[in-house]
């Protein structure tokens, strides 16, 4: 298997300096699936986090793991396993090992381009592909440097693109080499789709609609009122709407939290609002996501006084430090647009 930034991915330097690799990815509509990755390379990562990961996802839910640390291409979910030949993950690992070098020289290189003599830098490499209703096919390559787009592939125009001065002498380079150009339509419009439709194809369980779980509580909040707490759990896929009603009626002073993964490929969150317990109003909790026919409505129990609130801010707290352990890749949307694959966008992939 050839690594992605082999020579005609390298970044000539005027002076002869080191090279510099590509990256690239996108969002897509309901309707669609898309496979994406996302490398990233960082300078001076922060103490015990790696200064090299690479991720594989099909639609939001993550399937291909690699860092510096463990060296390792690893699947993230059983089915993904089994949508593989066995050879697959030990060669994934050499291109990635490989990869990791390659960043980290591109990074010197970086630095020079820009004229920086210090701190700590990122280089992203994003790319991926979409299938649209009606089998319509659309991707994206994309490299960022300090979170800004360094160059992209134009499918339409099948061309590099600069977007800072800085890489101008690389869209030069690279839209001299034909083979190139061929090899990044190649993947985005054929071999990138097959690899979706597999994945599509083994994962069906593990990505159709899981319809949520609501659950309602109170506590005591300041001067007499109360705040009531609507959790929403094992839904998937991510988006939903939560709102709080009052005898019916949509409260407007909801207060929604952000959406979570829960770590089991679904997703987690909650609304509250606070209201005077004295009064007589009915309020409910109203939930609305795709997998559901109509919305799913819990209303709150006036009798209940005892509050699940500890429970929730546990359950709330473990997965923010799931999140905090993953906090290389929130710098991966930092771009603004998708990224490529750990089989590397050009590679001529295992059938």
């Amino acid at each position: 298997m050839s690594i992605l930034c082999g020579p005609p991915w390298e970044v000539a330097v005027s002076n002869g300096g080191p090279g510099i690799c590509p990256l690239v990815l996108t969002i897509t509509p309901a309707g669609s699936h898309r496979y994406q990755h996302f490398y990233m390379g960082v300078s001076d990562p922060s103490p015990g986090m790696p200064d090299f990961t690479a991720r594989g996802y099909v639609d939001d839910q993550q399937i291909l793991h690699y860092d510096s640390k463990t060296r390792r291409q690893e699947p993230r979910g059983d089915w993904v396993q089994r949508a593989v030949r066995p050879d697959f993950w030990d060669r994934e690992t050499r291109s990635l090992q490989g990869w990791q070098g390659v960043f980290q020289s591109n990074l010197v290189t970086l630095r020079y381009r820009y004229n920086q003599t210090g701190g700590s830098h990122t280089l992203q490499f994003m790319y991926g592909c979409e299938l649209h209703e009606h089998n319509s096919t659309g991707g994206h390559m994309l490299f960022g440097y300090d979170g800004e787009d360094f160059i992209s592939y134009d499918l339409r125009t099948r061309t590099w693109v600069a977007a800072p001065t800085q890489a101008e002498s690389t869209q030069s380079r690279w839209n001299k080499d034909k083979a190139l150009l061929q090899d990044a339509r190649s993947y985005l419009e054929e071999t990138c789709i097959e690899w979706l439709r597999k994945y599509l194809q083994h994962g069906e369980a593990a990505l159709q609609s899981k319809h949520p779980m609501a659950q309602v509580s109170d506590r005591p909040s300041q001067d007499g009122r109360t705040t009531l707490s609507c959790r929403v759990h094992d839904f998937y896929p991510r988006d939903v709407a939560v709102v709080w009603l009052k005898n019916g009626e949509v409260q407007p002073e909801t207060n929604r939290a952000g959406v979570l993964p829960s770590g089991d490929g679904t997703y987690q969150t909650w609304a509250t609002i606070e209201i005077d317990p004295s009064s007589n109003h009915n309020y409910t909790c109203s939930v609305e996501h795709e997998s559901l026919g109509a919305a799913l409505r819990v209303s709150w129990d006036k009798g209940q006084t005892e509050s699940n609130w500890v429970l929730i801010m546990g359950i709330t707290f473990g997965v923010l430090l799931v999140i905090a352990t993953m906090s290389a890749v929130a710098n991966f949307f930092c771009l603004r647009e998708p990224a490529p694959s750990p089989e590397g966008p050009m590679e001529k992939e295992r059938k």
